[in-house]
């Protein structure tokens, strides 16, 4: 894969996010250094407050603030009334696995990349509910087995949840070839982006997915405690809700209420107006450079650094299957992965633990524990990756030695 970005305009991107000039970030999969911008509307909006009243500034900012979900529809290609701001993914995620109406016998099929806390989910809708999930596993390639899939599919299959890039590996899920055979049986389907909002281009209308949950604090690049949930016109009515306050309906009487006819009905009247601002800045910064761009510039990064991690002896990647993306996940001989970590953050280097439990059935099956996790973004430099590798061949090296 080429790298798109030229490098006045990488230049220019790490000129427009401070933590750059500190920190070499390979953090990216769990927290993004966020671009100065967003920082700035989300302080600025907080001092107007200060000022003038939390009330008197939503009204000032209005306007902004539904722009919001103008540029999150057009992030993903979705119409602006299917979209909820929620607080992350996991809300996202629940809101809409909990407003399905299951029944005993009813049957979800799942890949063995699911994350842990829809992973709980799955198993308190089996405990409570008597629904039953199928898990799809990868082939030996690493690859998910669509044939598997569809085959798997029966008169009691009410759901398809699946996750587009897990947490602890840097494969990838075929999502639009899922969808499609989704539509083919007419059966709901949840995704979660978590991970690939911001970092793969996400068009719903291509997907085919009845629900999308995001968070924003990834790739996107937003605030931590931000994020979105798109659900399908559709299907909204076809949801149960669980949080109910005078934002969520259309009108009210002393006897009956009528909930909003769009995807705010997912949403409650109290949340942080400024993170919501910073939000929509974060997508307006990704769509001006181009998810496509962004996407490209990633898995060229990612593909130097799991090259270079290769090179050095006592390194073992971890990820595999036709399909990567900006995650890297690698094991360093002789050495815990939290110890690696703590080595590289002695240099300003951060990188994360990819935690067993937090993609349990892949890792268990792989017969992996905690792995550590690079995560590259678009304003990642190769002489970042060089310095990163130059640390890691040193403590290789020093564990030879011993």
């Amino acid at each position: 894969m080429n790298n798109i970005l030229t490098n006045e305009e990488i230049q220019q991107i790490r000129a427009e996010t401070r933590g750059t000039a500190k920190t070499i970030h390979f953090n990216n999969a769990g927290s993004s250094l966020p671009p100065d911008v967003v920082v700035d509307t989300v302080t600025d909006y907080i001092y107007y407050e200060a000022l003038n009243g939390g009330y008197e500034t939503e009204y000032t900012y209005r306007e902004e603030l539904d722009n919001t979900y103008s540029l999150i529809a057009k992030l993903i290609n979705s119409r602006k009334d299917e979209v909820a701001i929620v607080e992350n993914a996991s809300i996202g995620w629940w809101l809409a696995f909990n407003g399905i109406n299951f029944k005993p016998g009813d049957e979800i099929i799942t890949c063995e990349m699911e994350y842990v806390s829809n992973l709980i989910g799955l198993l308190h809708a089996q405990k409570t509910l008597g629904v039953e999930f199928k898990v799809i596993p990868n082939d030996e390639n690493g690859n998910f087995q669509l044939d598997k899939f569809e085959a798997a599919i029966g008169p009691k299959t009410k759901l398809i949840a699946v996750t587009h890039v897990p947490s602890s590996a840097g494969g990838m899920i075929p999502v639009i070839e899922i969808g499609k055979i989704a539509r083919k049986h007419n059966i709901l389907y949840l995704l979660d982006a978590c991970q690939s909002v911001g970092h793969v281009p996400l068009d719903v209308q291509q997907i085919g997915c009845d629900m999308l949950a995001v968070t924003g604090r990834k790739y996107l690049r937003a605030p931590r405690g931000t994020g979105f949930l798109f659900v399908r016109k559709e299907v909204q009515d076809k949801l149960k809700l669980f949080f109910l306050d005078g934002f969520t309906t259309q009108w009210v009487t002393e006897t009956d209420f009528k909930s909003r006819d769009d995807a705010r009905r997912f949403e409650v009247y109290e949340k942080s107006r400024a993170l919501t601002l910073g939000l929509g800045k974060a997508v307006e910064y990704a769509l001006n450079i181009g998810v496509d761009r962004i996407w490209q510039r990633v898995q060229y990064l990612a593909g130097l650094l799991r090259e270079k991690l290769n090179a050095i002896e006592g390194i073992t990647v971890h990820d595999f299957g036709n399909q990567l993306c900006g995650i890297v996940t690698f094991s360093v001989e002789g050495l815990a992965a939290v110890d690696v970590k703590n080595k590289l953050a002695e240099k300003h280097i951060n990188v994360s633990v990819a935690k067993a439990v937090s993609t349990l059935i892949y890792m268990n099956k792989n017969h992996l524990g905690d792995i550590v996790r690079a995560s590259v973004h678009y304003y990642n430099t190769e002489e970042e990756i060089e310095v990163l590798c130059e640390v890691l061949r040193g403590l290789t090296t020093h564990q030879s030695v011993k």
